[in-house]
């Protein structure tokens, strides 16, 4: 979707458009992100997740679910595994979520595109 060598972005489903907006608004700070739509989990495609972790050293997950079980749980196996990397998943932490407005719930919830950009900064900055 995007390809860049400071971060790793993986998102799927919806939180895919957040995501490239929040590449979007990295490359005009100078920082470029490899995004990833991982339209399935499960098989994993480990190649793909290697291959950008190797680039980047940094690799963030975004999930408009459960983080445990998830996109999240299954980039942090292949990278524990095979490749270690600096990660941070964005989704649901062990909550139930409530019912609302889609962009206020990924405000509350810390999957909006600005909190995407946060969490990139962060692992950046490690």
């Amino acid at each position: 979707m995007r390809d860049g060598s400071h971060i790793s972005l993986i998102a799927l489903g919806d939180m895919l458009s957040h995501t490239l907006l929040a590449a979007d608004s990295l490359r005009k700070e100078g920082i470029f992100a490899d995004v990833i739509d991982m339209h399935t989990i499960k098989p994993i495609d480990e190649d793909l997740v290697l291959s950008s972790a190797r680039k980047t050293g940094r690799v963030v997950t975004v999930e408009d679910h459960q983080i445990i079980g998830g996109l999240g749980s299954a980039i942090a196996e292949v990278l524990s595994e095979k490749h270690p990397a600096l990660l941070y998943r964005i989704g649901l932490r062990n909550t139930f979520a409530e019912s609302g407005q889609y962009h206020l719930l990924l405000d509350k919830y810390e999957m909006s595109e600005n909190h995407i950009v946060a969490a990139a900064r962060r692992l950046l900055k490690r």
